[in-house]
């Protein structure tokens, strides 16, 4: 019996897809976050459809949890909580088959596809002479390329992109083996979904790059695959600013504001689709413009925060614990933020030995959201390396059922720091 039929009999609900209508993923790496969610969506009222079940496949093989099991415990953990309402269910930064066909087969219903490997960081970097000698290497998968040379495209407010051939070719040479790997993946996921007899939706990670995306390469991309008849529900652009893990946004918010706008106007173009905004964990001060300059049609996704103020539970209800979590996190930390863009140095951040109070540990290692407004003035790079290391945590012969039993024990002390943190997040969607 599959997955979706098992939830059915039980009497769960199925996650279904959410089409254009504002979104909202709240990751959860533990299982134990949901009822926190779900409070803080029904705090927020209406507006802002979530999705319970997000996970990647780089966050399953850390913590070590399979498709079908983070599905379920969200699935379970809403209908405890109340909640009667639509619910997307994301498989996140799928790069192969296999975890696409796991996902799918468990009963997620958005996909997100993430050829990001592939993509070409130092195109930017080639002069014309370059481009064209490496265009003529690749000429073979990339012969679509000249089709786009002289376009001319609209991007309101008196803003027009012309697309001339050195910006055609270094977008070729930086996403065609990008386009190509997108392409297998959502050929493969079509014929999958069509064998289960389920309804899904694409959306495009291009976010984990060095460089912003820029308007043509938005263009280019999408409407190439679009020519081959994949039509997204979402996209990601690689914004300009830092978009750390676990901290605030920081840039400029006039420069972001701008890009938002060009990227709109592009997807009003091939689409209408969102605009998906990764690694939204804490980017309080951009919500508002992401939500305005998009006029609603956006999606973010949030994971590592929940898992901060799981610990944050362990700081305030277990702080020897909290100690040991802070010192173990220090020790893994050069290791397993390798996969991650962060500016957090261990020297900057004091060892657990060398803070004293135990409501000081909390504020260097986690912050005190409550009393700096839009997070900015805490200690950033505490968080930081926590954010990166809930792998090691989770499954570590130790820590992490302590941290499990903990979060059980505390249910309702996890639900409200959730609920309020979450509702800090919904609450600034809704001011744009």
């Amino acid at each position: 019996m599959r997955a979706g039929e098992d939830r059915e009999k039980e009497g769960l609900p199925r996650p279904v897809p959410l089409g254009r209508a504002p979104s909202f993923g709240f990751g959860d790496r533990i299982g134990l976050a949901t009822a926190g969610h779900v409070e803080a969506m029904k705090r927020a009222g209406e507006g802002i459809l979530p999705v319970f079940a997000q996970q990647s496949a780089r966050e399953m093989e850390r913590t070590g949890r399979a498709p079908a099991r983070v599905l379920a415990e969200a699935l379970e953990g809403a209908a405890a909580a109340g909640w009667t309402g639509p619910q997307g269910a994301d498989a996140d930064h799928m790069k192969e088959p296999g975890d696409l066909e796991a996902s799918a087969r468990a009963g997620f219903t958005l996909f997100t596809l993430d050829p990001s490997d592939l993509i070409d960081p130092e195109a930017g970097n080639y002069g014309k002479e370059e481009l064209v000698e490496r265009f003529r290497a690749d000429e073979a998968i990339l012969s679509w390329a000249g089709d786009y040379v002289g376009r001319t495209l609209s991007l309101g407010k008196g803003r027009t992109l012309v697309l001339d051939e050195v910006t055609v070719l270094r977008c070729a040479l930086k996403y065609g083996k990008a386009l190509e790997k997108t392409w297998e993946l959502a050929s493969f996921l079509e014929a999958l979904a069509r064998s289960l007899g389920r309804d899904h939706e694409v959306e495009l990670s291009l976010d984990e790059t060095p460089e912003p995306t820029t308007p043509a390469e938005h263009y280019i991309v999408v409407h190439q695959l679009r020519e081959r008849g994949l039509r997204l529900v979402s996209l990601a652009p690689r914004f300009p600013g830092s978009w750390e893990k676990g901290v605030d946004f920081l840039g400029s918010l006039e420069e972001l504001e701008r890009a938002l706008e060009e990227h709109r106007a592009v997807a009003g173009i091939l689409g209408p689709y969102k605009l998906s905004l990764h690694s939204g964990s804490d980017k309080i001060s951009a919500y508002p413009v992401l939500a305005r300059a998009t006029g609603g049609a956006f999606h973010v996704k949030t994971a590592g925060t929940s898992y901060l103020e799981a610990l944050r539970v362990a700081a305030r209800r277990k702080p020897a614990f909290f100690r040991e979590i802070c010192s173990f996190a220090r020790e893994r930390y050069e290791e397993d933020r390798a996969t991650y863009h962060l500016h957090a140095s261990l020297d900057r951040v004091p060892p657990p030995g060398k803070v004293a109070e135990e409501g000081e540990l909390e504020r260097v290692y986690l912050g005190l959201w409550e009393e700096v407004p839009r997070g900015k003035g805490f200690s950033a790079e505490g968080r930081q390396i926590l954010h990166c290391t809930y792998g090691s945590v989770l499954t570590h012969p130790e820590y992490g059922k302590v941290l499990v039993d903990l979060l059980r024990e505390e249910a309702e002390t996890y639900k409200e720091l959730l609920a309020r943190h979450f509702v800090r997040h919904l609450e600034a969607l809704r001011r744009g």
